[in-house]
């Protein structure tokens, strides 16, 4: 089973002075940051995958930059990666259209042909066919039966991409390996869908709309997908969101996963931002500590705006705050001094008033809890990465794109070697060769780093 990394343009300058939250001078975006991969200096996964979508072009507006969609057009996605130089040259690149970008329209906005071509000229390892995404599900029904008019059409759609995507693929001389794509609206009708891919001569599907379905769903769908298609048959399961239950869907026979969760996790998670493996191999999970710019918070603002604190005031908390917690990384302050100044911070950051106003104190209770439990087992101290060696308690601090997204990227680190661990682990066995095991001697050093008591 291979982690695969879906990539959104998430690199941090190598260079940024976290004690003046600044970037390095001069700084280039994209050119001077560094991937997950150059930060750590292993590739935190088994590869990765860029949506048509995030790159965009004219049919779809995406997150690159437009000179950044003509160079990775021009260059390809393995260099505009940075997965071109040893040891990351033979990691799998996958390529979907990412279909939640155009799931309002009729029909998908690119055709199979294009996408093909799209997948050969970026020089992608393996591609998907175009999909369009199904947001009906009803696990009750059985087979074929149920599907609103939409969904079966959008069913319709999706398969006879497939099929015009598989025969736009035959004159590429198997420069990457095809997936054909999974949608529907019932672990039958998904099952159905699996069927006749396999018929049409798909040898890896790609099981996509998991998204918003529950694990026990997810599992309803491969269960069904699974009674119908030969064991060799390869799975990739899209988007997956229940990513810390991935040792539960070994039974599933899954080749490949893509997801973002342990990186988007560490600053969009209300609780569980930071991952640290335990004894028994779970996963546990900490609360990074807010510390919010002052003058850059929505409700830090708002307070300013209404009378209730000033600015300086603000600053100056804010300021505290921060030597508060480097000090008590330091040894030289008390922990109940540092949740003291920290919490009268983030009371008014994140519940935008100031302690005395607030009307109860069970939430603030709720979070000095949290707060205390990540500043008494200090984590960052029982992992070993480049990332929490070079940052030490800058790594837990929840305060903008830099902290925040190094902090994602230790844990990209940690669910990896999660993964590495599970017995259902694997080598990818392609018919284009890509092995599972590059940077092998890397990670195995890694392994001795990252949180080894743990470990």
């Amino acid at each position: 089973m291979k982690f695969i990394f879906a990539d959104s343009l998430d690199h941090v300058d190598p260079g940024y002075d976290f004690l003046r939250d600044r970037y390095a001078e001069g700084r280039t975006p994209y050119w001077d940051d560094a991937y997950p991969h150059e930060l750590m200096g292993y590739a935190p996964y088994d590869g990765m995958l860029v949506s048509r979508g995030i790159v965009g072009g004219a049919a779809v507006g995406g997150k690159y930059t437009e000179a950044q969609a003509m160079r990775f057009r021009r260059v390809g996605a393995r260099e505009f990666l940075r997965l071109d130089k040893p040891p990351f040259d033979r990691l799998p690149i996958f390529g979907d259209c990412g279909a939640f970008t155009y799931h309002k329209d009729e029909r998908p906005p690119y055709t199979p042909e294009d996408t093909a071509e799209f997948y050969d000229d970026g020089r992608f390892t393996h591609g998907c066919s175009v999909d369009h995404i199904i947001f009906d599900f009803d696990e009750s029904l059985t087979g074929f039966d149920g599907g609103t008019a939409e969904a079966r059409s959008r069913f319709d759609i999706t398969l006879e991409n497939a099929a015009e995507f598989l025969r736009a693929t035959l004159h590429m001389s198997g420069r990457f390996i095809p997936l054909g794509v999974i949608q529907g609206w019932s672990p039958g009708s998904m099952a159905e869908a699996a069927r006749r891919l396999v018929a049409m001569g798909y040898t890896y599907l790609a099981l996509g709309g998991t998204v918003p379905l529950k694990a026990p769903q997810i599992k309803a769908c491969l269960r069904a997908i699974r009674e119908v298609i030969p064991q060799n048959v390869r799975l990739h399961i899209l988007g997956f969101a229940k990513a810390d239950e991935i040792e539960s869907f070994q039974p599933f026979n899954i080749t490949s996963f893509d997801t973002t969760s342990p990186l988007i996790r560490a600053f969009k998670d209300a609780k569980a931002n930071y991952y640290l493996p335990t004894p028994s191999g779970a996963l546990a999970y900490y609360t990074a500590i807010r510390v919010p710019q002052a003058l850059e918070n929505p409700k830090l603002q708002r307070l300013a705006k209404q009378g209730a604190l000033n600015q300086e005031k603000l600053v100056l908390m804010e300021a505290d705050a921060l030597n508060a917690l480097r000090s008590y990384d330091r040894g030289d302050l008390g922990l109940e001094d540092t949740l003291e100044a920290v919490i009268a911070y983030a009371a008014p950051a994140l519940m935008g008033a100031p302690i005395g106003d607030l009307p109860g104190v069970k939430a603030i209770d709720e979070l000095r809890s949290r707060y205390k439990r990540t500043l008494t087992d200090r984590p960052w101290k029982m992992c070993g990465c480049p990332i929490c060696k070079s940052l030490s308690i800058e790594v837990v601090i929840f305060r903008a794109s830099n902290r925040n997204k190094r902090r994602g990227i230790h844990n990209l680190g940690v669910y990896e070697a999660l993964v590495r661990k599970l017995p259902c682990r694997s080598e990818v066995n392609d018919d284009i060769q890509i092995p599972g095991n590059q940077g092998a001697a890397e990670r195995s050093a890694y392994s001795s780093l990252v949180c080894s008591p743990c470990l």
